[in-house]
C-alpha cells in the first residue's frame, strides 16, 4: 500500500465474508457490459502529497487516454482514510467505480467478495500477459491459486531516509544497518537537540506493515500455514514488542508520535527537525514539501544483525498499488483498455516517476533512471530482501485489529505506561479476538 495514507484504511465496519459476490460500476446486473461505452469511472488512492497534487499527475493522462479512445474518465481521488470502506460500500451497494485503485495488501480480501473482475489468461492477455509484471508484484494481487483480482500499478517499498546534516552533526558517518546502532544513533542525534525517529503511531497501516517486518526478522507470522490467526505466537509478541519499544524503552522515537496519523513524521522529517524515516518511496513526497534529494540520504531498513535478504534479514513489506476492475462495470471493453493503458511502458514510466515508485513492469523497471539514486535501494529492496503481507481474505481485518492494538500500545507507551511481554500478548489476544471465527 501506499505511503501517504491519511489515516488508517483498515476501519473496516463491515466484515467481508458477509459481501455479496456481484456489484460495481454503479449496476446492479451481475456481470459487465458495454452500456456505457464512451465513459469510466475512475477512483485513484491519494499517492502524492495532497489530492490536488494527484490531480494535476493524473489528469493530462486520463486526457491523453480520451484523445486515444474516445472514452473520458471521470476522476475521483479518494483518501486513504476513506477508501477501503467506500470500496466496501461500493462491493455491497453496487454504486461503485468502473475502475479503482487498490492497496496492494488488499488483493485477497476484495478478491473474496466476488466483486473484482478475475484477471484470467483471457484477461491478462488483453493487456499484454502476465510475464510483463515483476515476480514480486505479481505475489500480492490474491489469493494464491487463484486468478488475481487485481493488476499490478506502482510498486513501493520502505527505507530508510537520513538526513545528512544531523548525521555529520552528530558524528555519525554512516546510516545504521542494525536496530542496535539505529538506537545508538539515536541518542547521539538525541544528545545534539534533535528528534531521532519518526513514526505514525496513530496509523493502522503504518503499524502494520513494520510489525510484519519485524515478525520476519523474529521468524514469525501472523498466520499459520493454513490461513488461522496467529497473532499471540512468541516471535509475533517480541516483533511487536521490539517495535513499541523504539519509543516504551529506546525512547528514539518521540511521544507525541503515538498521535500522528496524516505523515506528520514525513513533514518532521522534510522540515529538518528530525534524524531519520521510515517511509515507503519517499522521495516525491519529500521534493514537494521543499525538501532536496541532495539534503537526505537513503539506505535499506535495518535489520536484526548481518545485511538485508530473504527470511529473517526481511526488512520491507511488498509495497503497492494495484488497479482493479468491478466486474459488473457497464464498460468492461472499456474498462480493461484503461488498465492496459496504465500498465504500458510510457504510462509506467510517466506514472512512477511523479511517484518516485518503481514500475512493476519489468521492462520499464529495467531503465536506467530506475535503477540509480534511491531508486536503486527501494528496487534491489524489492527484488531481494522485500515479503509480501498475508494473501488471505482476513488480511483487511487484520490491518484493523492489529493495527490498533500496537496504536493501544504506543499510547501507553506515550503515556509512561508499562509496555511488557505481557500487555503486548494481552493486546494482540484481543486482536485476536476480533477477528471472524473460522
Amino acid at each position: 500500500m501506499r505511503r501517504t495514507r491519511a489515516a488508517a484504511a483498515g476501519a473496516v465496519t463491515v466484515s467481508l465474508m458477509t459481501l455479496v459476490t456481484a456489484c460495481g460500476g454503479g449496476s446492479s446486473t451481475s456481470g459487465g457490459s458495454n452500456d456505457s461505452p464512451k465513459t469510466l469511472t475512475y477512483w485513484a488512492s491519494n499517492q502524492g502529497a495532497g489530492i490536488e497534487v494527484d490531480k494535476k499527475v493524473l489528469q493530462p493522462e486520463l486526457d491523453k487516454f480520451e484523445k486515444q479512445t474516445g472514452i473520458k474518465v471521470e476522476l475521483e481521488v479518494v483518501p486513504w482514510s476513506d477508501l477501503l470502506n467506500r470500496i466496501l460500500t461500493a462491493t455491497t451497494s453496487g454504486q461503485g467505480p468502473d475502475v479503482l485503485n487498490i492497496g496492494n495488501t488488499w488483493s485477497a480480501s476484495l478478491q473474496a467478495t466476488g466483486a473484482l473482475l478475475p484477471w484470467d489468461t483471457k484477461n491478462v492477455a488483453a493487456i499484454g500477459g502476465k510475464d510483463r509484471f515483476v515476480d514480486s508484484a505479481l505475489g500480492s494481487t490474491g489469493a494464491e491459486g487463484q486468478d488475481p483480482a487485481a493488476v499490478p500499478l506502482y510498486s513501493m517499498a520502505y527505507a530508510l531516509y537520513y538526513n545528512k546534516e544531523i548525521f555529520a552533526d552528530a558524528g555519525i558517518t554512516t546510516p545504521p544497518a542494525t536496530w542496535d546502532e539505529l538506537i545508538a544513533d539515536g541518542k547521539k542525534i538525541q544528545a545534539k537537540g534533535k528528534s531521532a525517529l519518526g513514526a505514525e503511531g496513530a496509523n493502522l497501516s503504518e503499524n502494520i506493515h513494520h510489525v510484519f517486518v519485524f515478525a520476519q526478522q523474529h521468524g514469525g507470522d501472523f498466520f499459520t500455514a493454513d490461513g488461522k490467526p496467529d497473532f499471540t505466537n512468541d516471535n509475533v509478541v517480541a516483533a511487536v514488542k521490539q517495535y513499541v519499544d523504539l519509543m516504551a524503552k529506546d525512547k528514539v522515537i518521540p511521544t507525541g508520535d503515538a498521535e500522528y496519523a496524516q505523515n506528520q513524521s514525513v513533514s518532521d522529517f522534510a522540515k529538518g527537525n528530525q534524524a531519520m524515516l521510515l517511509w515507503q518511496s519517499a522521495a516525491a513526497n519529500l521534493t514537494s514539501q521543499g525538501m532536496s534529494e541532495d539534503k537526505y540520504g537513503i539506505a535499506p531498513v535495518p535489520v536484526q544483525s548481518g545485511t538485508p535478504g530473504p527470511g529473517t534479514q526481511v526488512n520491507s513489506a511488498v509495497m503497492g498499488i494495484n488497479l482493479a476492475v468491478f466486474k459488473n462495470t457497464d464498460n468492461i471493453d472499456g474498462a480493461k483498455k484503461f488498465v492496459k493503458f496504465m500498465t504500458g511502458d510510457a504510462e509506467q514510466k510517466i506514472l512512477n516517476t511523479a511517484y518516485s515508485s518503481i514500475p512493476p513492469v519489468k521492462s520499464v523497471q529495467a531503465e536506467s533512471v530506475f535503477s540509480s539514486g534511491s531508486n536503486k535501494v527501494l528496487k534491489d529492496t524489492l527484488a531481494t530482501s522485500a515479503a509480501a503481507l498475508p494473501q488471505v481474505a482476513d488480511e483487511s481485518q487484520f490491518e484493523t485489529a492489529v493495527g490498533t492494538a500496537v496504536k493501544d500500545l504506543f499510547a501507553d507507551a506515550a503515556a509512561g505506561r508499562p509496555v511488557t511481554t505481557d500487555s503486548v500478548k494481552a493486546a494482540l489476544e484481543k486482536a485476536q479476538q476480533q477477528m471472524p471465527a473460522k
